[in-house]
């Protein structure tokens, strides 16, 4: 299996709202993303699926020197094979790697949160630098561009955070910082048991609430950075922004039921969204 069929299998097979933003783009854009997208798989699949936190530590570090060893022309793993030729073209760099590991490795050494700007640093680097590469990758003229990618990104993986409430509680995580969960008396031990009858309570759903009204927060400051000039070029990343916001307003309308269960968009959705996007270009 060559380099280039290998990141677009671990691409598809993620399941991911980003591969549909993908479909849209010219040939070389569309590698570069694929690879970079695989990497950033390939790290957190480390956190997720080792259960072992020293095993996951000492892969983390070898997926570090693997970065490291193929800006100086080594590359090793399919996914760095990938991802080297389009590095230069697109401004892709070994700290821009780097953070998302970083990322990675805090997963491994908290599960919480104490407040807000703790879990910004967190999104800032598994999803902020993700934007930014992104943005580059897309491509823009104008230097907002970067903020837009960078705030975008933070929303996103807000969104993220919001679903996986009860997933990440089942790993023994909460990423819903300590000073909020106090602030609506939602208790950390009712969120890892997510039992009834609590569990859809007015406290957890005010909690929810909060959450919610941050991340669209975000998308709206966002949306409002992104230059006329760059929007055309920008449009993957307003699909995968238009699919993640279906996505926080589905949950809403669920009434926040994401202890129990995982709420998604059916694919068919997602690629109306994309292909609504396409045409309208917001």
């Amino acid at each position: 299996m060559s380099p280039e069929q290998y990141v677009q299998d671990k691409a598809a097979k993620s399941g991911s709202s980003f591969y549909y933003a993908f479909l849209f783009l010219p040939a070389q854009r569309r590698a570069a993303i694929t690879a970079f997208y695989a990497f950033c798989r390939e790290v957190d699949d480390v956190v997720d699926e080792i259960q072992d936190t020293g095993v996951a530590a000492t892969k983390l570090a070898w997926w570090r020197k693997e970065a490291a060893g193929a800006f100086a022309g080594q590359p090793q793993h399919p996914v760095m094979q990938a991802l080297l030729p389009h590095c230069a073209t697109f401004d892709i760099r070994l700290s821009h790697l780097n953070a998302v590991i970083d990322g990675c490795q805090m997963d491994l050494e908290q599960t919480r949160y104490l407040d807000y700007p703790g879990l910004q640093r967190y999104c800032h680097l598994v999803a902020g630098v993700v934007g930014e590469v992104a943005a580059n990758i897309f491509g823009h003229t104008q230097p907002e561009t970067t903020a837009y990618a960078h705030k975008l990104g933070q929303a996103m993986q807000l969104t993220n955070i919001i679903r996986d409430v009860g997933d990440d509680a089942r790993r023994g995580r909460i990423y819903l910082p300590i000073s909020e969960l106090q602030q609506f008396d939602v208790k950390a031990h009712e969120i890892l048991l997510r039992t009834r009858p609590w569990g859809y309570s007015e406290r957890f759903s005010a909690l929810m609430k909060f959450q919610a009204q941050r991340a669209h927060q975000l998308y709206d400051e966002a949306f409002a950075l992104l230059p006329d000039a760059d929007r055309r070029a920008q449009k993957p990343g307003l699909m995968m922004a238009n699919i993640y916001r279906a996505l926080l307003r589905e949950i809403e309308a669920e009434n926040f039921r994401v202890l129990e269960q995982r709420i998604s968009l059916t694919p068919l959705r997602k690629l109306l969204i994309a292909l609504r996007t396409q045409w309208t270009g917001r």
